[in-house]
């Protein structure tokens, strides 16, 4: 089989940087950024809450082939912050969403388990109650 081993596809080798940032010389407050060992997910969430900064005129990216783990994101700003400045900024905003997300999933799995627990302890759902 020509794919790479899972490992391979996450896992840093021993001095691969995680990000490489480019800045571009042809496009004006413009960067390339290359993220080795992520995929879709994290691209797909990044370019969505870059979308959202006010200051960001562009933002894309690309997976080169899908044998190679790695993902190519470009943005360009309006010249008010960097492009990395956005990209930190993006970060932020995620990880305090997806940071509510966790809290509400646990709160409702708490719900659910107590739900759960209260049915086994009248004998389960629907018995006894008549």
């Amino acid at each position: 089989m020509n794919a790479p081993s899972r490992y391979e596809m996450f896992v840093l080798a021993d001095g691969e940087p995680k990000v490489t940032v480019e800045e571009d010389t042809k496009i004006p407050n413009a960067a390339t950024l290359t993220i080795n060992k992520e995929d879709h997910t994290l691209a797909n969430m990044l370019r969505s809450q870059l979308l959202l900064l006010s200051y960001v005129q562009f933002a894309g990216y690309k997976v080169p082939h899908p044998l190679e783990s790695r993902v190519v994101l470009k943005l360009q700003t309006d010249g008010s912050q960097t492009p990395i400045q956005a990209v930190h900024d993006a970060i932020g905003q995620l990880m305090l969403l997806l940071g509510k997300a966790k809290a509400a999933f646990s709160q409702e799995l708490i719900k659910s388990r107590a739900l759960d627990g209260a049915e086994d302890a009248f004998g389960g759902a629907g018995e006894g109650f008549y």
